[in-house]
C-alpha cells in the first residue's frame, strides 16, 4: 500500500462547506505518484519516457470531507493483468473512510500508441502492493 497525506485548502471547499467532489481526482492522482515511480523513477514526462495511461476511474463518496484535518490517501493494487492493472484508492479523514474509488492504468507505449506487457521486474514490485479485492474499502 502507498500512503500520501493531503492537507485540504480553503480553495478545495464548495458552497456546501465540504471538500468539492472534483478535488478527489487530483488527490487520488497525487496518491499514485509513488506507483508512477515504479514505471518512471524520475517522473520524466514525455512521449519517450512516460509509460502509463489512465483508461478508467470511478469514485464512491461515502462521507463528507472537511477543511481543518489532513486526509490520508491510500493506494492499493487490486488486480494485475498482462498490460493493465486496477488500483483501489481510499481517502481517510479522522480515522474514517470518506471516499473510495478504482482506476485502471495501462502500460502504454506513446510512440507506438499501443499497450505493452508489464515487464517481470515491474510486475514483482507491483505484486508487493496487492490486496484481496474484498479487503478494499473497509473501515
Amino acid at each position: 500500500m502507498f500512503k500520501t497525506t493531503v492537507t485540504p485548502k480553503f480553495g478545495d471547499l464548495d458552497g456546501l462547506r465540504h471538500i468539492n467532489n472534483n478535488t478527489l481526482g487530483d488527490w487520488f492522482e497525487t496518491g499514485r505518484n509513488e506507483l508512477f515511480r515504479i514505471f518512471t523513477p524520475d517522473l520524466k514526462v514525455d512521449y519517450e519516457h512516460w509509460k502509463l495511461i489512465l483508461v478508467h476511474n470511478d469514485y464512491d463518496y461515502l462521507k463528507q470531507i472537511f477543511l481543518g484535518h489532513d486526509v490520508e490517501i491510500r493506494t492499493h493494487l487490486l488486480k494485475i493483468g498482462n498490460s493493465s492493472f486496477t488500483l483501489g484508492q481510499e481517502a481517510w479523514q479522522d480515522g474514517k473512510l470518506k471516499v473510495k474509488g478504482t482506476c485502471v492504468l495501462v502500460h502504454f507505449d506513446f510512440m507506438e500508441q499501443k499497450s505493452v506487457p508489464i515487464p517481470d521486474d515491474i510486475r514483482l514490485q507491483l505484486e508487493k502492493h496487492l490486496i484481496p479485492v474484498d479487503e478494499f474499502g473497509k473501515e
